[in-house]
């Protein structure tokens, strides 16, 4: 099986004797509340989807992977994985984590700096636009930072529904052995699958043993559709249009960055870690908005030494519905010209979803559109109540 990034699947969650001596000491601790973001990325520090990692980063790190998508020993990583508190601390403290006023860990603290957080929007999401919603969370964290490893004690809580689908790395990595599965592609979404995303998938799944449908369910823009509606979507889907013993659904706890091409390498990452070979990159990737060119986040693999990552991107055209072949194709395999190509924006989406109407099924699947469509009257129900 694909070796974690860095050669080491790390687990950072305390059990037994261990885990009741530091919540017995954590009292004493000084309290640091993490805002939702911050609890998603100690969740995958704990499970190891953010193996070598084994704490929040320091200077060192944050200075080499902003600038060179490297970390400090030269290992590539691309995005920055640091604490921003106001958090009163010194150099040898240990803190209280706390989520969602629930005890998750205690985070021993090797160092204090200051980010130079316009620099960090720049490099990482190529912009300083406060509309930008990773350049505005950015920016409401701060620039002072808090790093050092962590003992994870608890988990963040996750919806009762999403219990079946919590597969961190080392029970996602078992089950593709139980499988039989040494190939297994990865495919990374915070939207539902559309044709064009089950055309891309599919067309995947055709070179390797196993699909591996990991949306990520963390915090994201107000008007992305809830993750809880996804997932019915997702489970919909799988179980009407796809070959249940080649596909696996779990949940990715990160919340979204939108950070387009540099979010790209890090999702591959996250995937690498939990037991992927090849990682889907499509059209677009984290995107948001014109901030990025279409593809910029394949080309961006590029600047990296081939077989670097180990884990192998596989790059797709923007699908759509062909009306000369009556089917799903990319400008690679379909003659048609604009004006017989069927695709839809998700804006797009929202708006019909939003007046009532049903996407076309050349775009989604009907059972997709009927719980699109239920989950938005019932928002407009709760609305006007």
């Amino acid at each position: 099986m694909i070796p974690a990034h860095g050669g080491e699947l790390v687990d950072l969650v305390a059990r037994g004797a261990e885990r009741e001596a530091l919540v017995a000491s954590a009292g004493t601790l000084a309290r640091v509340d993490l805002t939702a973001r911050q609890a998603a990325d100690l969740e995958l520090l704990a499970v190891g989807g953010f193996s070598p990692l084994r704490g929040f980063q320091g200077s060192d790190d944050w200075r080499r992977v902003v600038d060179e998508m490297r970390r400090a020993d030269g290992l590539a990583w691309s995005i920055p994985v640091t604490l921003a508190t106001g958090a009163e601390a010194s150099v040898g403290d240990k803190l209280a984590l706390f989520g969602a006023d629930r005890l998750l860990a205690l985070l021993a603290v090797e160092e204090i700096f200051d980010r130079d957080v316009e620099h960090e929007a720049e490099k990482v999401y190529r912009t300083t636009d406060e509309k930008h919603p990773g350049v505005s969370a950015l920016r409401a964290e701060g620039a002072r930072c808090i790093a050092g490893p962590v003992q994870v004690l608890d988990l963040p809580e996750h919806p009762e529904a999403f219990e079946p689908y919590i597969l961190p790395p080392t029970r996602s990595r078992a089950a593709f052995a139980e499988q039989g599965w040494k190939h297994i592609v990865g495919f990374q979404t915070r939207n539902p699958i559309h044709r064009a995303h089950e055309y891309i998938t599919k067309s995947a799944l055709e070179g390797v043993d196993g699909l591996f449908i990991h949306p990520l369910v963390g915090e994201t823009k107000s008007d992305d559709i809830p993750a809880d509606v996804r997932m019915r979507c997702y489970e919909a889907l799988i179980e009407g249009y796809f070959p249940q013993e080649r596909v696996m659904l779990a949940i990715n706890p990160a919340a979204m960055r939108y950070a387009g091409p540099r979010e790209a390498i890090f999702h591959a990452l996250i995937r690498k870690n939990y037991g992927c070979t090849h990682f889907i990159v499509g059209r677009d990737h984290a995107g948001v908005g014109d901030y990025y060119g279409t593809y910029d986040a394949q080309l961006i693999f590029d600047e990296l030494a081939e077989g670097e990552l180990e884990i192998e991107p596989l790059m797709f055209e923007h699908a759509f519905y062909c009306k000369i072949t009556k089917g799903m194709a990319t400008t690679k395999t379909s003659p048609a010209g604009p004006e017989d190509r069927v695709f839809l924006s998700g804006t797009k989406v929202r708006e019909m979803l939003n007046e009532g109407k049903r996407p076309p099924e050349e775009f989604t699947r009907p059972e997709v559109a009927d719980i699109l469509i239920e989950a938005m009257e019932g928002d407009k129900a709760a609305a006007s109540a």
